[in-house]
């Protein structure tokens, strides 16, 4: 595990809010938000996003305003540079990643392309 200095990820002020408040309400305000990507999705590559309670060994710590964001090193390398923001919407709210590795993206906005994912890419399944 190591805690990063300069966050490969950052949070936006409303997301760290938003996150705060979820895990006072679960009674977890410890757990920490886990940001992956894995392999898939329409457009090659997809985001998710999980809590956690334990570190991995091999995991990046990024702490921010009290709240930690963990990333594992495959997810690392497509996270670099990108803002985590909650946004509330008329079809609900939440956590959305804006990654400036993406060079296409699903209009879910749950799967992106970094320009070498192609072949990994699935049929659409959100509407677009």
């Amino acid at each position: 595990m190591s805690v990063v200095t300069e966050p490969m990820v950052t949070l936006t002020v409303e997301a760290v809010e938003q996150l705060r408040d979820y895990l006072d309400e679960q009674g977890t305000p410890e757990a920490m938000l886990r940001v992956f990507v894995s392999p898939g999705g329409c457009s090659g590559l997809s985001y998710g996003m999980t809590m956690e309670d334990v570190a991995e060994d091999d995991d990046h710590v990024i702490e921010q305003h009290g709240v930690k964001v963990l990333v594992d090193q495959f997810s690392a390398m497509y996270l670099e540079g990108s803002e985590i923001d909650y946004v509330n919407s008329l079809m609900g709210g939440g956590f959305t990643v804006h990654n400036p590795n993406a060079v296409a993206s699903c209009a879910c906005g749950h799967s992106f392309d970094t320009g070498e994912n192609a072949s990994t890419s699935q049929g659409c399944g959100c509407g677009a």
